[in-house]
């Protein structure tokens, strides 16, 4: 269970880097060709898909950076393993 859970997020948090990297190669584009409205569109749907990814990434598995984190007593990443512990078992 852990470790398809490990795999799943893995899979999740690839798919956050892909749309990272498809935006930034967007952006790139648009600030030559401002007015490229198939740029513009496919900017539009890969920043919708990477929030629904994000979105569904940081419910199920925690924060991404700090920033994502809205503390009530605690740091929220203290509770579960470091990095460098999982797939340790």
């Amino acid at each position: 269970m852990y470790n398809n859970n490990m795999c799943e997020a893995a899979k999740l948090l690839n798919m956050i880097r892909k749309y990272d990297f498809v935006m930034v190669e967007l952006n790139l584009y648009l600030d030559t060709h401002p007015r490229c409205q198939n740029a513009i569109a496919y900017f539009k749907k890969y920043k919708e898909l990477r929030a629904r990814a994000y979105d569904e990434y940081t419910t199920k598995y925690g924060p991404i950076t700090f920033t994502d984190s809205n503390p009530v007593d605690c740091m929220p990443w203290v509770e579960g393993p470091w990095p460098w512990e999982r797939g340790a078992d």
